[in-house]
């Protein structure tokens, strides 16, 4: 903080908003971002491997595997976005405690559970009672990571499902007729091919994604939803140097600014990647590069 910031009463204008825009509360909103930004980084390439996973089970020649994977995308993508973000929390952190119940306490002779409360030994809980705070912090981004990578994972399955039956069937017949097995088909063949096909929908999954990151507030992660609400609510002198009003429409103008720019940046990236897939693919955007080139 800013050296003239000792005494508040005393304070220009813009000396007081520099400030308080510089408070130890507000650099939990900055560092919020971030958490953003990490989730999404994360969180993305997990859900592509769930969802490649979940896709090419879905297509398999062995039946339970076949009927694991189309089950897969056919139960989530048929539930609330919002039911899976509040029962996968839970239920991944009962099953996580559970586990290690199994495994620290296999002389527990009572039942974990007792009426409603799912009841473990100490040292089984995630995390431990008198662990530090951020590794609390970091169990529930985990949790919420793997919660968002098991959701959107699905949505992205039933893209890659899709791109997979858009690849002309005559390309794998003619690879398997120069000899390819299936394995060297289906790695060499189908899968680079896919991507022209799958793009579009994945385009439309990563901005869906970016809109979801506020359901971290839901799962009790501090993100830039909970500071922007905990920031802009009014404030008295009572409990801050810096009292003022209720200003949380202008923080949430602020996150409507962030993610239509974050939108807009992710469209422009997006839409080079298309354009670069696509070129010399026998699509229709293949073909109007080549129109707009001759």
């Amino acid at each position: 903080m800013f050296s003239f910031c000792t005494d508040p009463d005393t304070l220009g204008t813009f000396q007081w908003f520099a400030c308080y825009l510089t408070t130890g509360k507000h650099m939990g909103l900055y560092w919020s971002f971030g958490t953003v930004l990490l989730l999404l980084a994360i969180t993305a390439p997990t859900a592509l491997a769930f969802g490649f996973g979940g896709a090419s089970a879905a297509r398999s020649r062995i039946a339970p595997l076949r009927l694991f994977g189309k089950g897969y995308i056919a139960i989530v993508r048929g539930v609330p976005d919002i039911a899976f973000f509040l029962f996968f929390v839970l239920a991944l952190d009962i099953f996580f405690e559970w586990i290690r119940h199994e495994i620290k306490c296999p002389d527990w002779t009572d039942s974990i559970w007792q009426g409603n409360d799912f009841v473990v030994c100490d040292v089984a809980k995630l995390p431990m009672n008198n662990a530090p705070q951020w590794i609390h912090e970091t169990y529930g981004f985990f949790l919420a990571v793997l919660t968002f990578a098991i959701v959107f994972g699905a949505f992205a399955a039933n893209v890659l499902y899709g791109a997979m039956r858009a690849v002309p069937h005559n390309q794998l017949e003619t690879a398997e007729a120069y000899g390819m097995s299936r394995r060297q088909v289906y790695w060499r063949i189908l899968v680079p091919q896919m991507w022209v096909f799958a793009l579009p929908g994945l385009s439309n999954l990563w901005l869906v994604l970016i809109k979801a990151t506020p359901l971290l507030f839901l799962l009790g992660v501090e993100d830039i939803v909970y500071w922007a609400r905990e920031l802009g609510g009014s404030k008295t002198p009572r409990f801050t140097d810096y009292p003022h009003g209720d200003w949380r429409v202008w923080y949430f103008l602020g996150l409507l600014i962030f993610y239509l720019a974050f939108t807009r940046v992710s469209e422009i990236v997006l839409d080079k990647v298309m354009r670069k897939l696509t070129h010399g693919q026998a699509t229709m955007a293949g073909e109007a590069q080549r129109k707009a080139a001759a």
